[in-house]
């Protein structure tokens, strides 16, 4: 179920994860920034499907949506991985973890099948979160990344993208439309 949460359903995680790819061609940074994100929202859904914390999705899901477009204008405007942006990245996913936990309530689990739930839900999220990793660096970086116009013909426009989807997203899920 969390792979299918995010492969196909996800689409706002989705283009987090892409914008965390876009930063940097290096395996290894893009690895710490998932798995940064990866803790984060286990974090949070285990503390929110055990009722330790809880706001509200009309809070959780504009606030998503404008991680979505921080991570992509922070492509834009700096060309270096920051030392602090597993940080970012992690504040975030704790927004995400919330995020998720809306689809693990839908099932309204008894006491004892939520670990069991956590552990498979999250394992899907992992896979799926690496298989877009995955792909796109096989797609894009795997071959440009060493081209000098790499940044200024795949990262600014895919990161633009992002971005103006977040705000979009951001402004819909704020007016509740």
């Amino acid at each position: 179920m969390g792979f299918l949460h995010i492969l196909p359903e996800g689409l706002d995680h989705i283009l987090f994860v892409l914008g965390i790819f876009l930063l940097t061609t290096r395996l290894r940074s893009i690895l710490v920034q998932v798995t940064a994100f990866t803790l984060a929202h286990s974090v949070t859904l285990g503390l929110t499907m055990y009722g330790v914390i809880s706001l509200p999705p009309r809070v959780v899901e504009p606030l998503i949506a404008l991680s979505v477009a921080y991570v992509a204008v922070e492509n834009i405007l700096t060309a270096r991985l920051t030392p602090w942006r597993p940080l970012v990245v992690f504040a975030f996913g704790l927004l995400h973890g919330m995020g998720f936990a809306g689809a693990l309530a839908d099932l309204h689990l008894a006491r004892r099948d939520v670990i069991p739930a956590l552990v498979s839900f999250n394992v899907g999220i992992e896979l799926a979160q690496l298989s877009i990793i995955a792909a796109a660096y096989a797609a894009v970086a795997l071959w440009h990344k060493d081209k000098p116009w790499y940044r200024r013909r795949v990262v600014i426009p895919a990161s633009s993208l992002i971005a103006a989807t977040g705000l979009f997203w951001t402004v819909q899920r704020v007016a509740g439309l």
